[in-house]
């Protein structure tokens, strides 16, 4: 039982890498598709889900809630697909960052030379080396902006990884043996015990926002859950103590009806006439 996240550059033979590991571990994968019918389920439609979709948004999409709306359900869809398979290969989509520190969970970065790239885009998109050259320069800077905008982090930083693989010379099957061999090394029963917990906690965590913020429309600013320890914090700004105790006591009702004994304790800051643009 693990979790493994596989970021990639373009023509690293990522989505390739991931069906091979997928099917030597029997685990089940979650690639593009299967996230984004998950997210159309919510009603996020598909000129939305490509305008952030690994990209990092321009300025008027940054404002938007939309973004907010597809970061939200997009952390649904995947925390919905793990909970469920319990063992997954999860590809992209800022899955590393999203599933960090979370125990059980590998993430591994696949990099390939420059000169292998250009030979693998050109031969896929057909075209010369400068358009081979744009294509690749365009997919880092919208992979990078992305995990930058969503998650504050570098995309590329070798530390926020526990592998990364060089795809050069290396079938994708390969690549997947050598995945494995970590993971078997790695994942003990203790560690697969720890993992269970935690995405149970981030899931009950992720529901509470959700009610607060979609079913209750409640207007708490920058609002966050963590769910750890058999306690509930919340963070986040609101412009009254009248909505503070909003917050609670809407938390206190979903969790006795989702029948969980924990603590509810908020941090919510309170700023009068605090307003933000939609």
């Amino acid at each position: 039982m693990a979790i493994i996240t596989i970021s990639r550059e373009l023509a690293a033979l990522g989505d390739e890498t991931a069906c091979e590991l997928a099917k030597l571990l029997d685990y089940k994968l979650v690639d593009r598709d299967i996230l984004e019918k998950k997210i159309k389920i919510f009603g996020i439609e598909d000129k939305n889900f490509k305008k952030y979709d690994e990209r990092k948004p321009g300025f008027w999409a940054s404002l938007s809630q939309d973004r907010d709306n597809y970061l939200h359900y997009l952390k649904t869809a995947m925390l919905s697909e793990v909970g469920a398979a319990k063992s997954a290969v999860i590809v992209g989509r800022g899955a590393s960052a999203i599933l960090k520190n979370v125990p059980g969970v590998l993430s591994v970065f696949l990099v390939v030379p420059i000169e292998v790239r250009i030979e693998r885009v050109k031969s896929y998109f057909h075209c010369n080396e400068k358009r081979a050259r744009q294509i690749i320069e365009k997919s880092d800077s919208d992979r990078s902006g992305f995990y930058h905008y969503f998650f504050d982090t570098e995309w590329r930083n070798p530390e926020n990884y526990h592998l990364t693989v060089n795809t050069g010379h290396l079938h994708p099957a390969v690549c997947a043996e050598i995945i494995k061999r970590l993971r078997d090394y790695f994942i003990t029963e203790k560690i697969e015990e720890r993992q269970v917990i935690r995405i149970k906690e981030l899931t009950l965590a992720h529901k509470i926002k959700h009610h607060i913020l979609y079913d209750k429309e409640l207007p708490v600013h920058f609002l966050e859950v963590s769910v750890s320890e058999n306690k509930i914090t919340l963070y986040g700004v609101a412009n009254s103590q009248v909505l503070v105790d909003a917050t609670v006591s809407t938390t206190t009702e979903f969790i006795i009806q989702e029948k969980v004994v924990l603590s509810v304790r908020s941090e919510i800051q309170v700023i009068q006439e605090y307003s933000i643009v939609p």
